[in-house]
């Protein structure tokens, strides 16, 4: 009897074995990685932790503050503040980090010294000397912040025989060919624009909204072909483009409504088709390119249907939906990214509004960049792009009066760069975290340090701490049972390298 119970255990055992193996084959066929291999995949080694920080009250600006070292801890107890990283859990790769240039940048830009022109590109564009952007927005057509309203084709040009960039040539593309040099001859452009020519809209304006009218979708859709292959033959290459900057905002500059309908099935029938036609069918098509609040709506209405969705490289966002007394809704950017993981998230366009020049040394400035950054990109964002570069010292040029903050101001008056926290919080993500980073999983033991992290191509960790806070904060940033412990000073950001 005793035997035969043994018997049966033993077949028990190997079909449990073979069950076992069969799912993890199963498994690893259907894509679906087991940690087995990747959980040896990082070591700390010898590594050194370089601190870099930016705080209130202190000279540190992008500051090299200290090196640490590790030392053992695998299991660290709950009095132990800690930032939790592990680099064999990965998400999201790095598109890029970047700003837009714009007209105001480029008018603005144009009245300094040649010398200050150089130190604004130095510090947005290379890597050593600056905070390494690498990735740029620019307006088709003019927008809020241009000096005033333009198009490039005439009235009724339905063919677009007229159409010419000729407005640009004057301050926008130079700026672009000078950032593009900067950049070391590469920088991601995409594109957007903020309305149709007036007589292409229902309300015969190029503000106020209104919407394109179903007689010129055509036309338009080949607008953004004509937009794209003229810069291009300006030996500016575009790399992506959104088909409408905030299309639900009736604003008095240049607006343009799209429902989540009206611009699903002007993707589907007109714009992807035309772009696919005419050879432009890599470039990198955005929907949305509005606020949080509405971008799980944007995206299950275009990304739903599969005629639309073949067309869209990923969906666009901002973040003023600040502006209805909400907060910021990093909650629906994960959201849309957890239903759409095959589509990129793209942050295309943030500032600070209502301009004031005495609050140009407000820390909140900075503190609001990081805090969106960190919970972007925790969301499963792919690329972050600033607003304007540049602005003049009056918030401008904006030929609406919607004057607003950028990271870096120009005293033209005095030909002044006036470098605000932005700037360098900013900096603590675009200067460390390379395109092709991978995010890696990184977790904070108290709700006082906020944390994100990345694992660059060439190996370096960057893992970055802010504190919002009154408060001195002693931490360790722990690996593997490894901890290196430093202390986050008030109001503070800092990025940790790991090499």
């Amino acid at each position: 009897m005793k035997t035969a119970q043994n018997r049966m255990k033993q077949n028990l055992s190997i079909l449990l074995i073979l069950a076992t193996a069969f799912t993890a084959s199963a498994q690893n066929k259907k894509g679906i990685k087991t940690n087995t291999k990747t959980a040896q995949a990082y070591t700390v080694g010898n590594k050194k932790v370089t601190v870099y920080a930016t705080a209130e009250n202190s000279d540190y600006r992008l500051s090299k503050t200290e090196t640490l070292s590790f030392i053992e801890n695998k299991q660290p107890f709950e009095t132990e503040p800690c930032i939790f990283v592990d680099p064999t859990v990965k998400y999201q790769t790095l598109v890029g980090i970047g700003g837009a240039l714009t007209d105001a940048s480029a008018e603005t830009f144009a009245k300094l010294s040649k010398k200050n022109q150089q130190e604004l590109l130095t510090a947005y564009y290379s890597a050593d000397k600056g905070i390494g952007y690498t990735i740029a927005r620019t307006n088709i057509a003019s927008c809020d912040f241009s000096s005033g309203s333009y198009t490039y084709v005439q009235d009724n040009d339905k063919d677009l025989k007229t159409f010419s960039v000729a407005h640009d040539e004057t301050y926008k593309i130079p700026l672009i060919k000078q950032a593009t040099t900067a950049a070391g001859g590469k920088l991601p452009l995409f594109v957007s624009p903020w309305s149709p020519p007036a007589w292409m809209k229902d309300n015969n304006s190029l503000i106020q909204g209104g919407h394109l009218l179903p007689a010129f979708r055509q036309s338009w859709a080949n607008h953004y072909v004509k937009f794209i292959k003229t810069y291009e033959k300006m030996g500016i290459p575009i790399w992506g483009l959104s088909v409408q900057n905030e299309p639900m905002a009736k604003q008095k500059w240049e607006s343009c409504v799209f429902t989540a309908e009206e611009e699903r099935d002007f993707i589907k029938n007109f714009l992807g088709p035309t772009l696919q036609k005419e050879g432009l069918g890599a470039k990198k098509l955005i929907a949305w390119d509005h606020n949080r609040d509405q971008i799980f709506q944007r995206a299950s209405t275009i990304l739903n249907d599969k005629e639309a969705a073949k067309y869209v490289w990923g969906i666009g966002f901002h973040w003023y939906e600040t502006w209805t007394g909400s907060g910021m809704q990093f909650g629906n950017v994960k959201q849309t990214h957890e239903a759409y993981p095959d589509k990129a998230l793209i942050f295309t366009e943030g500032c600070k509004e209502k301009y004031d020049v005495n609050k140009l040394d407000d820390w909140t400035l900075g503190e609001r960049y990081g805090y969106s950054m960190i919970n972007d990109f925790n969301a499963g964002t792919a690329a972050w792009t600033d607003w304007n570069i540049l602005l003049d010292e009056k918030g401008g040029p904006n030929h609406v009066g919607n004057f607003c903050f950028a990271p870096v101001h120009a005293d033209t008056k005095n030909d002044k760069l006036i470098y605000t926290n932005a700037y360098y919080y900013m900096g603590h993500f675009s200067k460390f975290i390379r395109p092709g980073a991978k995010r890696i999983g990184s977790a904070s033991s108290r709700d006082k340090l906020q944390t994100t992290a990345f694992l660059n191509a060439d190996g370096k960790l960057a893992v970055v701490v802010m504190n919002q806070t009154d408060d001195k904060l002693k931490y360790s940033l722990w690996i593997k049972g490894q901890a290196a412990t430093t202390t986050s000073l008030p109001h503070s950001i800092t990025t940790l390298v790991v090499e």
